[in-house]
Parts: structure tokens; sequence; C-alpha cells
């Protein structure tokens, strides 16, 4: 048991942790009517849920169906979990009781959380695992990232009870379609020795990086105009100044910049889910 155990938490990648729970723990705040919702017990078992069960089952899955390219790519093994063949029947394990865990929840949800919560399921799943693995079509990969933007709408929805404006999902989507086609290129090379053509091996680095800033140029847009212009939404123009910075330079290295993302999403998240929940509490 200790051992499955450990074997999740290093399988669910905990420095990416906030891609998925801080993601919903903004949807939530956004939709919520008072501070007050966040004491509903319902809040805090998704939270639970989206932080480390939802990680365990998106890059478990991953790593189940990885094993061609995670031999080449040397981010497996330094800074992120190696899955070696003993460890497979136990992954299995875990993954079918996380997958029977979710499937649980579903009892309790309304027809519109079901949708949501099914789809962000969907494509946890279907992202690595054939037939349809989309992480090997380009701009299907980047595209079915969308999973990560699932919680947040589901949170959103769990506080209010409908869907969020179209243009705040939109500003979701640009977000994490930077977001993955960034994170793809220091994979470049392994994926092509494998024989995976993603969006990143198609358009190759710069070109990578060009589409990378007009996402982000569109989401600073997007997330400075919902905020009525308001100077505390500045900072997200870090988000296209960091591939505006790579393109510019030739000392700045990609595969060094990508680790400082968490630290800049979660410093970046942080601000946006104080002032909202701020302006709720007044």
């Amino acid at each position: 048991m200790t051992t499955r155990l450990a074997l999740a938490y290093s399988v669910s990648r905990p420095r990416f942790w906030i891609y998925t729970g801080g993601t919903y723990v903004l949807g939530y705040a956004l939709g919520m009517a008072s501070w007050t919702a966040f004491f509903l017990p319902a809040y805090t078992l998704y939270l639970l849920y989206f932080f480390f069960p939802a990680n365990i089952f998106i890059y478990g899955v991953n790593d189940r169906w990885d094993g061609e390219t995670d031999r080449l790519n040397q981010k497996k093994g330094e800074k992120e979990h190696y899955l070696v063949a003993a460890e497979r029947h136990d992954l299995r394990t875990v993954l079918l009781l996380v997958a029977g865990f979710s499937l649980l929840l579903l009892v309790s949800q309304t027809p519109e959380e079901k949708l949501v919560f099914l789809l962000f399921l969907f494509l946890s799943y279907f992202y690595s695992a054939p037939p349809l693995r989309f992480k090997e079509v380009p701009f299907l990969d980047f595209s079915s990232n969308m999973l990560y933007i699932m919680p947040g709408i589901f949170g959103y929805l769990l506080a209010s009870g409908t869907f969020p404006p179209a243009l705040l999902v939109a500003a979701g989507f640009m977000h994490i379609a930077a977001m993955h086609l960034f994170s793809a290129v220091p994979d470049i090379e392994c994926d092509r020795a494998a024989g995976i053509t993603t969006t990143a091996v198609f358009l190759g680095e710069q070109g990578s990086l060009v589409l990378c800033l007009l996402f982000w140029s569109g989401f600073a847009l997007l997330v400075m105009a919902l905020a009525g212009f308001s100077p505390l939404a500045l900072p997200v123009l870090l988000f296209p100044a960091v591939p505006l910075s790579l393109l510019l330079s030739r000392r700045m290295r990609i595969g060094r910049v990508y680790w400082y993302l968490p630290i800049i999403n979660t410093a970046l998240g942080g601000l946006a889910f104080a002032a909202v929940t701020l302006s709720k509490a007044i």
C-alpha cells in the first residue's frame, strides 16, 4: 500500500498540481456569489480531487503509454518520474482505483456537471492513450489540452449553477494551448526520434514560439479586457514576454525557462484568485 501511494505521488508530478487544482479554485472563485461558498463540503471534496487524484490519472495514463518517448527524454528520471517495468502493475492498480473514485463522484453531480467532468476524464485519458492519442496529432495535441480548463469550468458551474462566459473560456483555451505548445518544444528531438509528430515537431522551435506568442498575446488582451484594464491585470503580459524574449535572444534556452513557468502560473493565478475573492468579500 505504501509503495503504491509513493508511486502515485511521484507519477502525479506535484509541481504541476496547480494546473488542475489552481484552475478549479479560480473557476470556483469566479463563479461564487460570496466567499462563504468556500466552506461548502462539495468545494473541499473537488479541491482535493483536482489537486491529487486528477493528476494521478492524467500523468499515470501518460506514463503508461509513453514508454517509447520516455526512454529518450532527458526529463525522465531527472525532473519527472521514469516508469520502470516493475512498476507497471502497481500503476495499473492505482489508475483503476482513481478511475473508480472518479466514476463514483458522478452519482451526486448535476447533468451539466457530469458533462464537464466526463469530458475532463475523456480528454485526460485519450490525450495519451490509443486509439485516439491526441498528443500525436498536430494541432489536436494542444487543442485537447482543454482538459486543463475543464476543472475551472467545473468549479464555476459548481459554485454558480451556470457555465462561465464564453470569453473567459476562450482566454483559458489560449493560455493552455500556449502552455502545451511551449512545453512540447524541449521534447522536439526525442519526439522526432520516436516517430511522433506533435505540433512542435511539425512547426519547429521558431514556428512554435511564434504561435505561443500569438496565443499568449490573445490571452493577455482578453484577461485585461475582462478585468476592465485594471493595473492589477498588467502582470499577465509576462506570458507573451516569455516566447518573445526567446525569439529575440540567442542566449536564453527554452529548456531552462520551461521549469519557471509553474512559478509564474502559481504567482499570477494566486494574484487573480486574491483579487476575485477580495471583490466577492467586499
